[in-house]
């Protein structure tokens, strides 16, 4: 029956330009492909798309498919392309160190470890300056807890519900989605708590959030006073009081979630969380993985949002515009901990990992894409608060610089979720007009937007027509 429903909505926007040629596809035909993936590839691997896409090339924020047919990427292969998809400057310095040196492990010196080093910790506030590098971020968020757990001496680590830090048997335990989670003992001192969800949660109201759009709850709170965030604190302390020793070890969170959907805590929570931990002997760990590198445009990193300073910075993704690295930043004193007993990485700090993390440094200095972030998100965020106020599914609109999510929901009253079958067709139609975007959230109710940082307003403009057609098309489905 859905296959003759016919839309009498079609839809004006028009893809910008690109003037990129694609190379031509060459590989094995898409049901070869399809016929390997069900034979070769592990199940747990599974793919976006009722027709999944067969993609081949990339450039900058577009995507080209085997049939030549391009996409704006505006998930960014999960936050990772950070300066756009085989930017020039990365793979020129990339392609220079192939021919150079591959690899030699940290037994020995070579130079682009010392140069990176030097040049991603500069870009810490002190004490930060001291750099673990590893290949990916589950594996950062492992060491984070091991060296924590080694430096104080206590082993429970509290991480908020919704959290996404890793899939590995030890990161499993702070990672606080159900999906993730296996039948297999897991999280050993590990405990969660209340998310300051000020749109899904029981408190939030109309000045909580650090974004150019709040949440259409309302509160009488006073310039400078948020009940929010102190009844989310007392959720806190209960926590701290019941659920762990007098002692712990840390307390990890993202700036803004990222796999949960770009949810945002009220001003100050994470600021009045670090002091409750470090009262009780614990470090403060801010996973950067998707929010770092200019993504929230107002700053560089996630945890200057808040105004803190962490004890331990932890890195990926974006690091490497999807070269596999990852980092762990911490301060000399810390980091020492780890140097009591061997510890090592064979493919960590990698010469071709640490070009490659320098030149995306360098891109994102050069083509201004912190700015950018700010200029462009704020403008979409702006823009697609327009499609929230016009669509009772359309529930709340959050994040900051380009870490947008949308949050689906029957109505904005029960706030209850979207059912996932009607926010299939929306991705699915969105996916057909040349948009692509995540997924994201408990029901995975939440539309992610986390494109490459140099999107422009023009790509803007695009997405929101699109996302407004798709919008429309299931309001006509749905009546």
């Amino acid at each position: 029956r859905q296959q003759k429903w016919k839309s009498s909505v079609s839809t004006q926007a028009k893809m910008p330009p690109c003037d990129f040629v694609p190379e031509k596809y060459e590989s094995y035909p898409y049901e070869r492909m399809q016929k390997i993936r069900e034979q070769n590839i592990a199940p747990s691997l599974r793919m976006y798309y009722k027709k999944p896409l067969l993609l081949h090339q990339g450039h900058m924020q577009w995507l080209f498919d085997h049939e030549g047919r391009r996409y704006l990427d505006l998930f960014a292969g999960i936050v990772t392309v950070s300066v756009g998809h085989c930017h020039p400057k990365v793979t020129m310095a990339t392609q220079k160190q192939l021919a150079r040196l591959w690899h030699t492990t940290n037994i020995y010196m070579q130079p682009p470890i010392h140069e990176y080093a030097e040049k991603l910790t500069s870009l810490f506030p002190d004490p930060l300056k001291v750099v673990y590098l590893t290949n990916s971020g589950s594996e950062a968020n492992d060491l984070a807890m091991f060296m924590a757990r080694l430096h104080t001496r206590n082993f429970d680590i509290i991480s908020l519900r919704g959290a996404y830090h890793g899939s590995s048997p030890y990161t499993l335990g702070l990672t606080s989605l159900t999906p993730y989670k296996h039948s297999v003992a897991n999280g050993f001192g590990c405990t969660t708590t209340m998310l300051p969800d000020v749109f899904r949660g029981p408190w939030g109201g109309s000045h909580c959030r650090d974004s150019p759009v709040q949440t259409v709850r309302k509160c009488s709170c006073a310039e400078g006073v948020c009940f929010a965030k102190d009844h989310y604190i007392e959720q806190f302390k209960d926590t701290l009081n019941t659920s762990v020793p007098k002692a712990v070890a840390g307390f990890i969170a993202e700036p803004i979630q990222g796999v949960n959907g770009a949810v945002q805590y009220p001003r100050n929570f994470l600021k009045e969380a670090y002091q409750l931990i470090r009262e009780r002997g614990g470090l403060c760990i801010s996973d950067e993985v998707q929010a770092g590198f200019g993504r929230t445009g107002s700053h560089f990193w996630g945890f200057q949002t808040h105004g803190v300073v962490p004890d331990i910075v932890t890195l990926a993704k974006g690091i490497g515009n999807g070269f596999p690295m990852a980092a762990v930043v911490t301060t000399k004193e810390i980091a020492s901990s780890l140097a009591q007993s061997l510890h090592f990485n064979t493919f960590g700090g990698s010469p071709l990992a640490c070009v490659a993390g320098a030149a995306v440094l360098d891109a994102i200095e050069e083509d201004g894409l912190q700015k950018n972030s700010e200029d462009v998100g704020t403008y979409l965020l702006l823009e697609l608060a327009k499609l929230r106020d016009k669509f009772e599914i359309v529930g709340d609109v959050r994040g900051k610089g380009l870490m947008i999510g949308v949050e689906m929901v029957t109505d904005k009253d029960s706030r209850c979720p979207l059912p996932a079958e009607e926010i299939n067709h929306i991705w699915e139609d969105c996916k057909d007009m040349g948009i692509l975007i995540g997924r994201g959230g408990l029901y995975s109710q939440t539309f992610r937007i986390k494109p490459p940082m140099c999107i422009t307003k023009r790509d803007a403009d695009f997405a929101v027509e699109v996302f407004h057609t798709a919008l429309q098309r299931h309001m006509e489905r749905a009546a």
